[in-house]
């Protein structure tokens, strides 16, 4: 089994709707999830948005392949409505991506793992951090925690009081 970490977030629809439909769909297509963290509410990062993102991290166990998790990924953010109208950055449904692959250092023409923005994004290490403070990261050979000491960005985030844990 593969230990997979992806960071799951969106601005557009019902946001904590589109976190759990999309928790369901990546326990049935790509593995069993372990861990989740909370919910967190953060603005827009690389450009400008009225509607504040809901963020999640999970770890979770997997049998596929990088390359067929990204491609099932693609398949579910199309399924909960993700248009990509240009390379920037811009309101989603859904955004899915590979933070962490077991320990792999992977580099393609369509995948980075581990995910190349982490050192820079609150809202990536704050949710990770939470259940998985202790994860070294392979190309830095620092924990989460202590790049997320390190971390630059001053963007607004706080965590979702959500009640209702889900199981997966």
């Amino acid at each position: 089994m593969n230990k997979l970490y992806l960071g799951i977030g969106g601005n557009l629809g019902n946001r904590i709707e589109n976190i759990q439909k999309t928790l369901s769909l990546i326990a049935e297509k790509i593995g069993k999830i372990e861990k989740l963290s909370s919910i967190y509410l953060s603005e827009a990062w690389g450009f400008q948005h009225k509607k504040y993102f809901t963020n999640i991290v999970i770890k979770l166990n997997t049998e596929k392949s990088p390359e067929k998790t990204l491609k099932l990924i693609s398949e579910i953010e199309l399924k909960l409505k993700r248009i990509r109208n240009s390379q920037d950055y811009e309101g989603r449904t859904m955004d899915i991506d590979i933070l962490f692959y077991n320990n792999e250092i992977i580099k393609t023409k369509d995948l980075i793992i581990p995910h190349p923005h982490i050192q820079d994004r609150l809202f990536v290490l704050l949710p990770l951090s939470e259940i998985e403070k202790d994860l070294l990261h392979p190309i830095f050979k620092k924990t989460s925690l202590e790049i997320l000491k390190e971390c630059e960005d001053k963007g607004q985030i706080r965590k979702l009081n959500c009640t209702k844990h889900y199981e997966y």
